[in-house]
């Protein structure tokens, strides 16, 4: 056997949750983070894009610069700007003000 064999491209990898996921759902599986495009039925086998743009919910008191660097908050459910103990999820392509519900973040592993 080879060292490596192609598997897939790998802008979505494959992805059983536990529970029922809606689309638009934010995964955490360790370092990485994808985000579901379609519903995937408990202990069914979907997947989670690792790849693309989205807009994503995120802090509405913080403002966010297009190229900085974005994180996952797991625990508050949407993007952060700090680093400490949240996931990295990409960098924003627009800018968001405060007040505003989302940031659109180019997913990046």
């Amino acid at each position: 056997m080879s060292a490596a064999d192609f598997v897939q491209e790998g802008a979505a990898v494959d992805y059983t949750p536990e529970a029922d996921l809606p689309a638009g759902s934010v995964v955490v599986q360790g370092e990485l983070v994808g985000i579901t495009k379609h519903d995937i039925k408990a202990n069914v086998l979907g997947a989670i894009s690792v790849e693309g743009v989205f807009d994503v919910a995120k802090d509405p008191a913080i403002s966010v610069s297009a190229g900085a660097k974005v994180y996952w908050d797991a625990t508050a459910g949407q993007s952060v700007t700090t680093a400490t103990g949240n996931k990295l999820l990409g960098k924003a392509v627009l800018s968001a003000g405060t007040n505003t519900p989302t940031v659109r973040v180019r997913l990046s592993q």
